[in-house]
């Protein structure tokens, strides 16, 4: 399942409500990092969507009939038209917003009625991943690691690249021992995790990242579908509750009612806070993760955005439709993106700044100001948003 829900306020202004960052087209396979092996052959590169991209990235290791897409009802549309390899009961329609934990229960609760013995996989629309194959073999080993027992959670780890504040941590425990047939001398992959540590301060981040012990929480995961259920019946009974009775409604005539109905009440909270953390403190579950050595990307931002993109020889990174109608003169470390091939964009004399333009709004911060962005978001005039 790939969750694709997020409103993407820190990409404004060109991440809207009717067009969030999922669905624009934003990568350009062949240029800046990780977008080089995104396409082969000699073809004219079209931009991607994340969401293209993430629904790629399970090609061999997930049949197409059993992939899904969790995302909002009211994307569906645009979603079959950009994937139209996805049917439309392989769209898990949220009628409203309800964070994470309650994304990832939805799937498992029409999983488990699909099939009792369910081990999914969680996804995001919104990272890059490379190299891929790398990936795969490692998702290979979290399912096995469930279907071995299911009463493991497995999270994916990244091993980080430097002390970063804006991300959790993951602090490995004991290793789990190698499946029979590895390969001699093979280095464990798989942990048991110590504790989660959500968004450390700059310190601690330092220490974190110095011991060699923690890994960056992707956001990625693998459950068995009726594990993950009971979990919610111990952790977090309210959204048990509701997404029960929308398991229980569906695949019948009822079905849309009762999800219209229930799934708006569900309580707003992430799956780390709901079920993670409190279930690496519980016996009756094991919560294990698998140490993942790729190069990865969560493009929740514009700085990170720029780093999809080639910097010149004063670290700017210019990117957008009207990339070829920006100018830029005694400007450093700064990243431009014009969405508006009619319009020119002039930046003189400035240092890491962000200015992107749309054909109806301009924003201009300093980079440094970046995750101020999603406050800025609320002061814009709802037509903008």
């Amino acid at each position: 399942m790939i969750m694709a829900g997020g409103a993407g306020t820190r990409l404004w202004p060109m991440s809207r409500e009717s067009t969030p960052k999922q669905l624009l087209p934003l990568i350009t396979p062949g240029t800046g990092r990780l977008t080089r092996t995104l396409r082969s052959g000699d073809e004219p590169a079209r931009p991607l969507s994340l969401l293209e991209i993430a629904a790629s990235r399970v090609e061999g290791l997930i049949p197409p009939e059993r992939r899904y897409i969790c995302t909002a009802e009211r994307f569906r549309g645009p979603i079959r038209e950009s994937l139209p390899s996805f049917s439309e009961g392989q769209i898990l329609g949220e009628p409203a917003a309800r964070d994470t934990v309650n994304a990832v229960g939805f799937a498992a609760a029409v999983f488990q009625k699909l099939d009792k013995d369910a081990v999914f996989i969680v996804l995001t629309a919104d990272h890059l991943i490379a190299p891929e194959e790398v990936f795969r073999q490692r998702a290979e080993l979290a399912f096995g690691l469930v279907e071995q027992d299911p009463r493991r959670l497995v999270t994916f780890s990244i091993k980080p690249t430097y002390a970063a504040t804006g991300f959790g941590y993951v602090e490995r425990g004991p290793a789990i021992p190698l499946p029979p047939g590895a390969a001699p001398g093979q280095q464990p992959l798989a942990f048991r995790v110590a504790r989660f540590v959500e968004k450390p301060d700059a310190p601690r981040a330092q220490a974190y990242f110095e011991s060699g012990h923690f890994g960056w929480n992707s956001g990625m995961f693998v459950f068995h579908a009726g594990t993950f259920m009971d979990c919610l019946r111990r952790f977090k009974p309210e959204s048990f509750e509701g997404l029960s009775k929308i398991q229980e409604a569906w695949g019948t005539p009822r079905q849309r009612e009762v999800l219209d109905e229930v799934y708006p009440t569900l309580p707003r909270i992430s799956v780390d806070y709901a079920v993670m953390e409190p279930a690496s403190r519980d016996a009756k579950v094991s919560v294990c993760t698998i140490n993942t050595d790729v190069d990865w990307l969560d493009v929740g931002s514009w700085p990170s955005f720029g780093e999809t993109l080639d910097p010149d020889a004063q670290g700017n990174r210019v990117g957008g439709a009207g990339a070829a109608s920006v100018i830029h003169m005694d400007t450093s470390d700064s990243l431009v993106v014009n969405a508006d091939p009619s319009h020119t964009v002039s930046v003189l004399g400035m240092r890491d700044v962000i200015v992107v333009h749309t054909k109806d709004a301009t924003l201009v911060m300093p980079r440094s100001q970046a995750e101020q962005l999603k406050k800025l978001h609320g002061l814009v005039r709802p037509e903008l948003k």
